[in-house]
């Protein structure tokens, strides 16, 4: 039984503010402890329950932050940009049993701890065929289509409600409960590690994979927070302006879905000017 788990790091054990995700910062450099800690923890978990194996897929902003010299030597991870599915990166991979969102967050414009959808502020909605989605929702779609069940999701509590959308039967692990976009009651990495990994052991009785979900659509729509990230985006093919500040498309797979999504945001993310956003 070989788990994927997808890392994010807006989940993670004690982050609560920007600084404590973006690289470079001092407060980033002490949450990599923090956030390899719950990985651990997952991974710990799912070799209890019986995983044979456990790839990580480090999936925060440069994919570069979990510790690879902390990671529990049983694992391995895929560190670094530029990957065809992005955060569930190893889901096309028919040896994988299962996948695990460890460190996941609510989508933009829903109440959470550092909520957003991709890029921190510039998009504040996402929705999939009408119905909102937060990236824990696109990339259960993608995991969907190649027959993996998303087992784990842990997070802030917001985020774990948020999985109820996506993965009803996944087992959650609430490491903090959201005060405000940048205020949370945390738990200790001693206590939250404990919970992790018990909510990962529970997961892999999950851990079998489905028939693919095939032969539907999608229709994406993303609104962003200025008219010029729509008028910017709307150059991709396929995309098209549907108001002033929203674009969309459709897709017949799960896999060109989540690869225009990128597209759009990284126009999007390029397009951002920094005194007018």
């Amino acid at each position: 039984m070989r788990v994927l788990i997808s890392a994010d790091m807006e989940g993670a054990t004690g982050v609560t503010w920007p600084d404590d995700c973006e690289p470079g910062n001092p407060a980033w450099q002490r949450c990599r402890t923090l956030f390899t800690s719950d990985v651990n923890a997952a991974i710990a978990g799912f070799f209890d329950g019986g995983a044979t194996s456990v790839l990580v897929n480090e999936a925060h902003a440069t994919m570069r932050n979990l510790l690879l010299e902390e990671l529990d030597p049983r694992a391995e991870m895929l560190t670094g940009r530029h990957k065809d599915l992005t955060m569930v990166e190893g889901v096309q991979h028919p040896d994988v049993s299962a996948v695990a969102f460890v460190g996941y967050h609510a989508g933009a414009g829903a109440d959470g701890v550092l909520a957003h959808t991709y890029l921190a502020n510039s998009i504040t909605g996402v929705t999939v065929d009408g119905v909102p989605a937060s990236e824990g929702y696109l990339n259960s779609l993608v995991a969907a289509e190649f027959g993996v069940p998303v087992v784990l999701v842990t997070g802030d509590d917001r985020a774990c409600a948020d999985a109820v959308s996506y993965a009803p039967d996944a087992v959650t692990a609430a490491v903090k409960d959201c005060v405000s976009r940048y205020a949370a009651v945390c738990r200790p990495p001693a206590v939250t590690f404990d919970q992790i990994r018990a909510a990962a052991q529970q997961a892999a009785r999950l851990c079998v994979r489905a028939e693919p979900v095939t032969g539907r659509s999608f229709e994406v729509e993303v609104e962003f927070d200025a008219s010029h990230l729509a008028a910017a985006t709307a150059g991709v093919p396929t995309v098209r302006r549907t108001d002033v500040r929203r674009v969309a498309f459709t897709t017949d797979t799960a896999y060109a879905m989540i690869r225009t999504f990128r597209t759009v945001v990284t126009v999007a993310a390029a397009a951002i000017e920094n005194a007018y956003g």
